[in-house]
Protein backbone atom coordinates (compact mmCIF):
# COMPACT_ATOMS: atom_id res chain seq x y z
CA UNK A 1 0.00 0.00 0.00
CA UNK A 2 1.86 3.40 -1.09
CA UNK A 3 1.01 6.31 1.37
CA UNK A 4 0.10 9.42 -0.51
CA UNK A 5 -0.17 13.25 0.41
CA UNK A 6 -2.10 15.38 -0.98
CA UNK A 7 -1.20 19.20 -1.53
CA UNK A 8 -3.61 22.03 -1.97
CA UNK A 9 -6.30 19.23 -0.69
CA UNK A 10 -9.20 21.46 -1.10
CA UNK A 11 -8.77 22.86 -4.34
CA UNK A 12 -10.54 21.80 -7.13
CA UNK A 13 -7.26 19.58 -8.54
CA UNK A 14 -7.02 18.53 -5.00
CA UNK A 15 -10.32 17.23 -4.24
CA UNK A 16 -9.99 14.84 -7.33
CA UNK A 17 -6.79 13.63 -6.30
CA UNK A 18 -8.34 12.72 -3.06
CA UNK A 19 -11.27 10.68 -4.73
CA UNK A 20 -8.50 8.76 -7.05
CA UNK A 21 -6.01 8.25 -4.20
CA UNK A 22 -9.54 6.66 -2.29
CA UNK A 23 -10.87 4.71 -5.49
CA UNK A 24 -6.98 3.09 -5.89
CA UNK A 25 -6.61 -0.20 -3.83
CA UNK A 26 -3.05 -0.07 -3.86
CA UNK A 27 -3.38 3.98 -2.45
CA UNK A 28 -3.83 4.99 1.12
CA UNK A 29 -4.72 8.85 1.78
CA UNK A 30 -1.98 9.33 4.17
CA UNK A 31 -2.12 13.18 4.58
CA UNK A 32 -3.26 16.25 3.72
CA UNK A 33 -2.21 20.10 3.45
CA UNK A 34 -3.61 23.75 2.35
CA UNK A 35 -1.91 27.01 2.27
CA UNK A 36 -2.27 28.10 6.29
CA UNK A 37 -5.22 30.97 5.21
CA UNK A 38 -7.06 28.72 3.69
CA UNK A 39 -10.62 28.27 4.94
CA UNK A 40 -10.61 24.12 4.88
CA UNK A 41 -7.60 23.90 7.18
CA UNK A 42 -8.81 21.58 9.99
CA UNK A 43 -11.65 20.04 7.74
CA UNK A 44 -11.53 16.29 6.82
CA UNK A 45 -10.04 15.64 3.88
CA UNK A 46 -12.72 13.82 2.85
CA UNK A 47 -15.51 15.84 3.61
CA UNK A 48 -14.12 18.76 1.62
CA UNK A 49 -13.50 16.16 -1.44
CA UNK A 50 -17.03 15.26 -0.97
CA UNK A 51 -16.51 11.68 0.02
CA UNK A 52 -17.51 11.90 3.74
CA UNK A 53 -15.07 11.37 6.99
CA UNK A 54 -11.93 9.57 5.81
CA UNK A 55 -10.05 10.78 9.32
CA UNK A 56 -7.56 12.70 7.55
CA UNK A 57 -7.85 16.17 8.68
CA UNK A 58 -6.32 19.07 6.06
CA UNK A 59 -3.16 20.56 7.66
CA UNK A 60 -1.84 23.70 6.99
CA UNK A 61 1.39 22.90 6.26
CA UNK A 62 3.86 20.19 4.43
CA UNK A 63 5.60 19.46 7.49
CA UNK A 64 3.20 18.99 9.66
CA UNK A 65 2.32 15.64 7.55
CA UNK A 66 5.80 14.97 5.87
CA UNK A 67 6.61 12.02 7.73
CA UNK A 68 3.19 9.98 6.87
CA UNK A 69 3.50 9.26 3.35
CA UNK A 70 5.98 7.94 1.12
CA UNK A 71 4.92 10.37 -1.64
CA UNK A 72 3.68 13.71 -2.26
CA UNK A 73 1.43 14.88 -5.17
CA UNK A 74 1.58 18.72 -6.00
CA UNK A 75 -0.80 20.67 -8.60
CA UNK A 76 -0.53 23.80 -6.48
CA UNK A 77 1.29 27.13 -7.78
CA UNK A 78 5.56 27.31 -8.48
CA UNK A 79 6.46 29.31 -5.08
CA UNK A 80 4.19 26.35 -2.86
CA UNK A 81 5.55 23.71 -5.43
CA UNK A 82 9.11 24.35 -5.03
CA UNK A 83 9.06 24.85 -0.78
CA UNK A 84 7.44 21.54 -0.82
CA UNK A 85 10.31 20.15 -3.30
CA UNK A 86 12.80 21.18 -0.92
CA UNK A 87 11.15 19.91 2.25
CA UNK A 88 10.53 16.04 -0.19
CA UNK A 89 14.13 16.42 -0.76
CA UNK A 90 15.47 17.22 3.18
CA UNK A 91 12.86 14.34 3.67
CA UNK A 92 13.44 11.72 1.59
CA UNK A 93 10.08 11.01 -0.14
CA UNK A 94 8.81 10.86 -3.88
CA UNK A 95 7.00 13.56 -5.45
CA UNK A 96 4.91 14.16 -8.53
CA UNK A 97 4.66 17.30 -9.73
CA UNK A 98 1.57 18.50 -11.81
CA UNK A 99 2.52 22.45 -10.94
CA UNK A 100 3.00 24.49 -14.32
CA UNK A 101 4.66 27.54 -15.04
CA UNK A 102 7.46 26.72 -13.27
CA UNK A 103 10.08 28.45 -15.37
CA UNK A 104 14.04 29.70 -15.49
CA UNK A 105 16.17 29.33 -12.03
CA UNK A 106 13.41 27.42 -10.36
CA UNK A 107 13.11 24.98 -13.10
CA UNK A 108 17.11 24.59 -12.56
CA UNK A 109 16.49 24.26 -9.19
CA UNK A 110 13.81 21.40 -9.89
CA UNK A 111 16.30 19.42 -12.13
CA UNK A 112 19.23 19.41 -9.29
CA UNK A 113 16.86 18.42 -6.31
CA UNK A 114 15.41 15.91 -8.14
CA UNK A 115 18.75 13.87 -8.36
CA UNK A 116 18.61 13.67 -4.57
CA UNK A 117 14.31 12.07 -4.64
CA UNK A 118 12.41 10.09 -6.71
CA UNK A 119 10.47 12.80 -8.87
CA UNK A 120 7.71 13.00 -11.29
CA UNK A 121 6.72 16.38 -13.37
CA UNK A 122 4.89 16.29 -16.32
CA UNK A 123 2.94 19.53 -17.71
CA UNK A 124 -0.40 16.58 -17.62
CA UNK A 125 -0.81 13.61 -16.31
CA UNK A 126 -3.48 12.28 -18.79
CA UNK A 127 -2.90 9.33 -20.66
CA UNK A 128 -4.36 10.65 -23.41
CA UNK A 129 -2.27 13.63 -23.62
CA UNK A 130 0.62 11.61 -23.24
CA UNK A 131 -0.06 9.51 -26.33
CA UNK A 132 -0.50 12.69 -28.03
CA UNK A 133 2.86 13.90 -27.01
CA UNK A 134 4.59 10.46 -28.30
CA UNK A 135 2.61 10.55 -32.11
CA UNK A 136 3.12 14.61 -32.10
CA UNK A 137 6.97 14.32 -33.00
CA UNK A 138 6.32 11.71 -35.30
CA UNK A 139 3.22 13.62 -37.77
CA UNK A 140 5.87 16.58 -37.53
CA UNK A 141 8.66 14.24 -39.01
CA UNK A 142 6.25 12.30 -41.75
CA UNK A 143 4.72 15.90 -42.86
CA UNK A 144 7.79 17.87 -43.13
CA UNK A 145 8.48 21.78 -43.56
CA UNK A 146 5.38 21.67 -46.24
CA UNK A 147 2.95 21.25 -43.31
CA UNK A 148 2.25 24.23 -41.00
CA UNK A 149 1.83 23.32 -37.38
CA UNK A 150 -0.56 25.60 -34.96
CA UNK A 151 -1.80 24.74 -32.15
CA UNK A 152 -4.28 26.04 -29.99
CA UNK A 153 -4.97 25.61 -26.31
CA UNK A 154 -8.33 26.56 -24.79
CA UNK A 155 -8.94 26.08 -20.74
CA UNK A 156 -11.55 27.97 -17.72
CA UNK A 157 -11.47 31.64 -16.72
CA UNK A 158 -9.51 30.65 -14.00
CA UNK A 159 -6.38 29.58 -15.19
CA UNK A 160 -3.33 32.16 -14.28
CA UNK A 161 -0.63 30.81 -16.69
CA UNK A 162 -0.77 31.05 -20.73
CA UNK A 163 0.15 29.10 -23.06
CA UNK A 164 -0.66 25.88 -20.81
CA UNK A 165 2.54 23.61 -20.00
CA UNK A 166 0.95 20.89 -22.47
CA UNK A 167 0.96 23.66 -25.33
CA UNK A 168 4.69 24.94 -24.86
CA UNK A 169 5.57 20.73 -24.20
CA UNK A 170 3.45 20.46 -27.79
CA UNK A 171 5.85 22.89 -29.60
CA UNK A 172 8.76 21.76 -27.81
CA UNK A 173 8.07 18.41 -29.31
CA UNK A 174 7.66 19.87 -32.90
CA UNK A 175 10.41 22.21 -32.94
CA UNK A 176 12.71 19.25 -31.78
CA UNK A 177 11.25 17.01 -35.22
CA UNK A 178 11.46 19.72 -37.07
CA UNK A 179 15.04 20.98 -36.02
CA UNK A 180 13.89 24.36 -35.58
CA UNK A 181 14.56 26.43 -32.32
CA UNK A 182 11.50 27.23 -30.59
CA UNK A 183 12.44 30.79 -28.50
CA UNK A 184 13.07 31.99 -32.51
CA UNK A 185 10.22 30.41 -34.20
CA UNK A 186 7.46 30.56 -31.65
CA UNK A 187 4.34 32.81 -32.15
CA UNK A 188 2.00 33.75 -29.63
CA UNK A 189 0.48 36.62 -30.37
CA UNK A 190 -0.56 37.82 -33.84
CA UNK A 191 -2.39 41.40 -34.55
CA UNK A 192 -2.18 44.09 -37.10
CA UNK A 193 -0.30 43.52 -40.83
CA UNK A 194 1.91 40.94 -39.89
CA UNK A 195 2.38 39.84 -43.36
CA UNK A 196 2.75 36.25 -44.52
CA UNK A 197 3.14 33.32 -42.17
CA UNK A 198 6.98 32.27 -42.63
CA UNK A 199 7.29 28.74 -43.30
CA UNK A 200 9.34 28.06 -39.77
CA UNK A 201 7.00 29.20 -37.37
CA UNK A 202 5.15 27.72 -34.96
CA UNK A 203 2.01 29.26 -33.57
CA UNK A 204 0.86 28.66 -30.24
CA UNK A 205 -2.38 30.22 -29.06
CA UNK A 206 -4.32 30.53 -25.97
CA UNK A 207 -8.25 30.71 -25.46
CA UNK A 208 -10.20 31.63 -22.12
CA UNK A 209 -13.86 30.63 -21.02
CA UNK A 210 -16.07 29.28 -18.36
CA UNK A 211 -15.36 26.31 -17.08
CA UNK A 212 -13.93 24.29 -19.57
CA UNK A 213 -11.20 21.88 -18.21
CA UNK A 214 -8.74 22.01 -21.12
CA UNK A 215 -8.87 20.94 -24.77
CA UNK A 216 -5.64 21.21 -27.44
CA UNK A 217 -5.56 21.08 -30.83
CA UNK A 218 -2.71 20.15 -33.02
CA UNK A 219 -2.55 21.27 -36.76
CA UNK A 220 -0.94 20.77 -39.34
CA UNK A 221 -1.81 22.51 -42.68
CA UNK A 222 -0.83 22.13 -45.97
CA UNK A 223 -2.03 23.04 -49.51
CA UNK A 224 -5.39 21.73 -50.05
CA UNK A 225 -6.00 19.64 -46.95
CA UNK A 226 -4.81 20.01 -43.13
CA UNK A 227 -4.77 17.22 -40.33
CA UNK A 228 -5.94 17.99 -36.60
CA UNK A 229 -5.07 15.84 -33.45
CA UNK A 230 -7.25 16.67 -30.86
CA UNK A 231 -7.31 16.14 -26.75
CA UNK A 232 -10.49 17.23 -25.07
CA UNK A 233 -10.53 16.57 -21.11
CA UNK A 234 -14.29 15.99 -20.43
CA UNK A 235 -12.65 16.67 -16.29
CA UNK A 236 -10.29 16.97 -14.11
CA UNK A 237 -10.25 13.25 -12.84
CA UNK A 238 -8.29 11.58 -16.11
CA UNK A 239 -5.47 14.15 -14.60
CA UNK A 240 -6.15 13.39 -11.05
CA UNK A 241 -6.37 9.32 -11.93
CA UNK A 242 -2.75 9.99 -14.02
CA UNK A 243 -1.49 11.55 -10.95
CA UNK A 244 -2.27 8.65 -8.72
CA UNK A 245 -0.47 6.56 -11.45
CA UNK A 246 2.50 7.98 -11.42
CA UNK A 247 2.58 7.85 -7.85
CA UNK A 248 2.57 4.55 -7.13
CA UNK A 249 4.77 4.11 -9.94
CA UNK A 250 7.63 6.41 -9.22
CA UNK A 251 7.71 4.91 -4.95
CA UNK A 252 9.77 2.05 -7.09
CA UNK A 253 11.85 3.78 -8.92
CA UNK A 254 16.00 4.40 -8.64
CA UNK A 255 16.48 8.43 -7.79
CA UNK A 256 15.89 11.29 -10.58
CA UNK A 257 14.02 13.06 -12.65
CA UNK A 258 11.02 10.98 -14.56
CA UNK A 259 8.03 12.06 -16.85
CA UNK A 260 4.62 10.52 -17.90
CA UNK A 261 6.14 8.70 -20.56
CA UNK A 262 8.29 7.01 -18.31
CA UNK A 263 5.76 6.25 -16.13
CA UNK A 264 3.40 4.51 -19.30
CA UNK A 265 6.17 2.85 -21.01
CA UNK A 266 6.42 5.50 -24.10
CA UNK A 267 10.19 6.25 -24.06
Amino acid sequence: MTKIIVAGAAGRMGQRIVHMVHQNPEAELAGAFERPDHPAVDQDAGQAAGLGELGVPISNDLAAVADKGDVLIDFTAPRATMENLRTAADKGFAMVIGTTGITGDALDELASLAKNLRCVMAPNMSVGVNVMFKIAGEMARILGPDYDMEILETHHRFKKDAPSGTAVRLAQILASAAGRDLEKVGVYERKGMIGERSDEEIGIQTWRAGDITGEHTLMFGGIGERLELIHRAHNRDNFARGAVRAALWVVKQQKGLYDMQDVLGLK
